[in-house]
């Protein structure tokens, strides 16, 4: 038997009047009329009370007969079981795994610190209870060998990999789900479903951290500068255009030069630009 099945047992609350019957004519029988082998009865109903048992919403109970699996009781209620019957509680709840963030190495070998969060539950009792040791430490131990998988499978960001099309940084949703896929394939052996799993924490590791963020800034600044550069050059050739179509001023070479130098200075620098009034002509 390596499949989970479901099993009905009798109601506990009609065992429950034939254990309570057992216990009041055992001692009306020997008090009232000599009856010692009434006692018998009393036996038989300490025999039985092991056999009560109470399962709660969304819990389950596997049972097993002398190490054969006999099925597992998953509806909730007050049941009598064969008192032989080994018994294993196993909860049906949704349970969040808040994975602490490790240390790990990206596909380009860069240290970093990732986390994540996973929603799981047991939808295979069989499996959690005999196809592993211990269903909730395998969930552990398998999520985190997923996330090194992962880890090791991406780079952090583009800055690096600049042809990655799916980085851990920016991947998204579609991280999440390839994360998502990785842990059920890991977590189908021990009968349990991953519901949703995501990262919840992402950082470069302490040691490259700083460098790393000199290193983003500097590429922000490259990027902005080049947004800046490309646009000053547009207002310049757009004034040099429009002065020629109005023929507001007829420019030379030399004064084109000069104006173009003068328009990115202002256009490009960081700071306010601080003009010179020239009282004279153009050529002082």
């Amino acid at each position: 038997m390596n499949q989970e099945k479901f099993l009905t047992p009798s109601s506990g609350y009609m065992m429950l009047f034939v254990t309570l019957f057992m216990f009041v004519i055992a001692p009306i029988g020997i008090a009232l009329f000599e009856q010692y082998w009434m006692i018998v009865f009393a036996i038989l109903g300490v025999f039985l009370l092991p056999g009560f048992i109470i399962v709660n919403p969304n819990e389950s109970n596997v049972l097993v007969l002398f190490g054969k699996y006999k099925g597992t009781i998953v509806e909730n209620g007050f049941y009598w079981v064969n008192p032989f019957f080994t018994r294993r509680k196993i909860s049906l709840k949704a349970r969040n795994l808040n994975n602490e963030p490790i240390k790990v190495n990206d596909k380009l070998g860069n240290p970093i610190v990732i986390g994540i969060v996973c929603v799981w539950k047991v939808e295979n009792t069989f499996k959690a209870a005999f196809e592993v040791d211990n269903y909730e430490n395998f969930v552990k131990i398998q999520s985190e060998s997923a996330i090194r998988k992962l880890a090791g499978s991406y780079a952090y960001d583009d800055i690096e990999d600049i042809d990655a099309a799916i980085t851990l940084r920016s991947g998204g949703e579609e991280v999440n789900h390839l994360l998502e896929k990785e842990l059920a394939e890991r977590l189908e052996i021990a009968g349990v479903k991953v519901i949703e799993a995501r990262i919840s924490h992402l950082a470069y590791a302490q040691e490259i951290a700083g460098a790393m963020l000199r290193r983003q800034q500097a590429t922000a600044i490259v990027s902005a500068r080049f947004k800046i550069v490309e646009g000053a050059v547009s207002m310049v050739e757009m004034a040099l255009e429009q002065l020629s179509a109005k023929k507001i001023i007829d420019l030379d070479e030399d004064k084109k030069a000069a104006m173009v130098s003068n328009l990115m200075v202002v256009l490009c620098s960081d700071k306010d630009a601080s003009p010179i009034v020239n009282t004279g002509t153009l050529h002082q």
